[in-house]
């Protein structure tokens, strides 16, 4: 018989009774009866009950073993009595009476419990990860991470897709975020960069002559945490494609989203095909190019409604548009007929507290004496019956809704809108669980204007092909009209959760100068800072295009959890500290004299 075992935890069943086995692994629990000690051993694959009755010249030493310690146990398996069977384990119907008790590994007292899944301090569980993967619910989510780049890499290959590996120190680039920095030994003064995405060099496997490459590739960004954004590192697949269009990229990587989400639903709904939503419908239907389609409502532009004073009463929202604002309505279905004043208030103070805006203004619909639709809140009160029913026509709204107003800046308010749309639906328990809504979000603005620096900059992806090329952009001779080049770049969003941004390249030099210069960047910027892309642009590039789906984000949706950090095996904290191994850490000074560096703090 093997040294440790001749079963996993979880493989015995009702035929392997009357069989000598060994088994290894944690003690789980332990309970103890009058007439027998009973130990849930765990391990990898599952949980067995031991038995250990009092007559074992080891039942003292299996009392004392304390939970979480590592044994080896041999013994017959014995069938449980038809009223001990435990259902809901695999292993429930049989159990193993100790013949030997051998302990591999004492535990030493435990910070946190693994049995029971008990919540704790994120700052204890993120020192110990080891004991926090030994939990059931986080074991499985690691679990299921593996399996779903196994389906992912699966997908791609049976799509003729070859995987490459790109290099992981490189140049830095200004692609968004700030670098992680390697100091070069070798090369006293200068840095390496661990790459924000691999997106230079996919590119130039294409200008290589390859044709279809991914990647499950190690992304790295130097940005806070979210919860679905860890900071540091993260895992994206990576893809590109030659001659190819934007449909092309669709019909590829759809099937392969689709497939995976499926293949792990677990009875969960996917729906197919993914609908094509343009970027401005996006914004203006759900506020937010990240739309969670499964909620039932959307927004309606009612700025029309509020530039009379005289036909509302209300001189807010009239001076708002008349200065060119928007006034955005947020539907709150049955909201006035569930819900009490305090929901409405507490809607209002979450405006100004946590979104930093000035707040929302909102109504309660009900019937008036005569049977018509009315509001006493102030928004409203002042609207005759025709003009309400006017309004009330045009959102699909009636008696008992509630409607909040979002109203500003066009994008401030378009903002605050798509924020509250989602909170609505939350807190009134409007979001069906069990189904993941895809769509893809297209034709995105090519440029966006920077109010802080006064300038128009790049909304997206710089390496983005323009609709229409470099006649669109030559033509684009005002800032107006800059503003209103899109671009051939697109989103995959799942149930509010953007998944993976891709676009079709930019693979003309001319091109690529020319949209560089209108965004402020002169030759020698794009001759330096991409230079290994633009000169192999020089000498015959494919058509090509791609896209990156994030595989921590795929992962958390299909583990139903709400933070990215319960899918990745060693994640850091919210600022950006590996507790369990005391990283970043100060390096010793021969170590900096040896890369020719200085540590400079900053004074307290």
């Amino acid at each position: 018989m093997h040294a440790y075992r001749s079963h996993t935890c979880g493989q015995l069943r009702a035929d392997n009774v009357g069989e000598t086995v060994k088994l290894s692994g944690w003690v789980h629990r332990k309970r103890e009866h009058a007439n027998a000690l009973f130990i849930d051993l765990r391990d990898h694959y599952g949980i067995t009950q031991v038995v250990v009755y009092p007559t074992a010249d080891f039942y003292e030493d299996a009392k004392r073993c304390p939970s979480e310690s590592v044994i080896t146990v041999t013994g017959d398996l014995l069938a449980r009595d038809a009223e001990a069977v435990n259902a809901e384990i695999p292993t429930g119907a049989v159990e193993l009476r100790a013949e030997t008790f051998h302990i591999e590994s004492a535990a030493a007292s435990l910070p946190l419990p693994v049995f029971g899944e008990q919540d704790y301090p994120e700052e204890i569980r993120l020192k110990h990860r080891y004991l926090d993967l030994r939990r059931e619910t986080l074991h499985k989510n690691i679990l299921l991470r593996g399996r779903v780049i196994n389906s992912l890499r699966r997908r791609m290959i049976d799509q003729g897709f070859t995987e490459f590996q790109t290099p992981i120190l490189t140049a830095s680039s200004p692609e968004g975020a700030r670098d992680f920095l390697v100091p070069s030994r070798l090369n006293p003064g200068k840095f390496y960069a661990l790459p924000q995405a691999p997106q230079q060099f996919k590119q130039l496997i294409m200008v290589a002559g390859f044709d279809r490459y991914f990647q499950i590739a190690p992304c790295f960004r130097d940005e806070d945490a979210r919860a679905d954004r860890s900071p540091g590192e993260f895992y994206q697949l990576d893809v590109e494609m030659s001659f190819v269009t934007q449909e092309d990229v669709f019909q590829a990587i759809e099937p392969v989203m689709a497939g995976v989400f499926e293949e792990f639903a677990e009875g969960r709904e996917v729906q197919t095909p993914f609908p094509r939503i343009p970027y401005k419908e996006s914004i203006e239907k759900y506020g937010s190019d990240k739309p969670d389609l499964r909620i039932p409502f959307e927004l309606t532009d009612v700025s029309e409604f509020f530039t009379d004073e005289s036909k509302t009463g209300f001189g807010i929202f009239a001076k708002i548009t008349n200065g060119g604002g928007k006034v955005i309505a947020i539907p709150a279905p049955q909201a006035a007929a569930s819900q009490s004043r305090k929901f409405f208030d507490n809607m209002d103070k979450w405006a100004k507290k946590e979104m930093q805006m000035p707040g929302l203004g909102y109504a309660r619909l009900s019937l008036d004496d005569d049977g018509n639709v009315k509001s006493q809140d102030p928004v409203l009160k002042g609207f005759s019956n025709e003009f309400l029913k006017e309004l009330l026509t045009k959102m699909g709204l009636g008696a008992g809704d509630g409607i909040f107003f979002s109203a500003g800046k066009k994008d401030g308010a378009y903002k605050l809108a798509g924020a509250a749309r989602n909170k609505v639906a939350a807190d009134l328990d409007l979001i069906p669980e069990g189904i993941f809504k895809f769509c893809w979000v297209v034709d995105y603005p090519m440029y966006e204007w920077d109010e802080d620096n006064k300038k128009i900059e790049f909304s997206h992806n710089p390496f983005s092909m323009p609709q229409g090329g470099m006649a669109v952009l030559e033509a684009a001779d005002t800032i107006e009209k800059q503003l209103e080049i899109l671009a051939y770049q697109y989103d995959i969003v799942c149930n509010g959760v953007e998944l993976s941004s891709g676009a079709i390249r930019n693979h003309k030099a001319d091109i690529m100068y020319k949209a560089f210069e209108m965004a402020g960047y002169g030759p020698e910027v794009v001759d330096d800072k991409f230079a290994g892309m633009i000169n192999a642009f020089k000498f015959g590039a494919p058509p090509h295009g791609g896209i990156a789906p994030g595989v921590d984000r795929i992962v958390m949706l299909l583990a139903g959890t709400d933070t990215i950090r319960d899918v990745i095996l060693f994640p850091m904290n919210g600022q950006a500290q590996d507790l369990m191994m005391n990283a970043p850490a100060q390096v010793d000074t021969k170590a900096l004299r040896e890369l020719h560096i200085r540590v400079d703090m900053p004074s307290e």
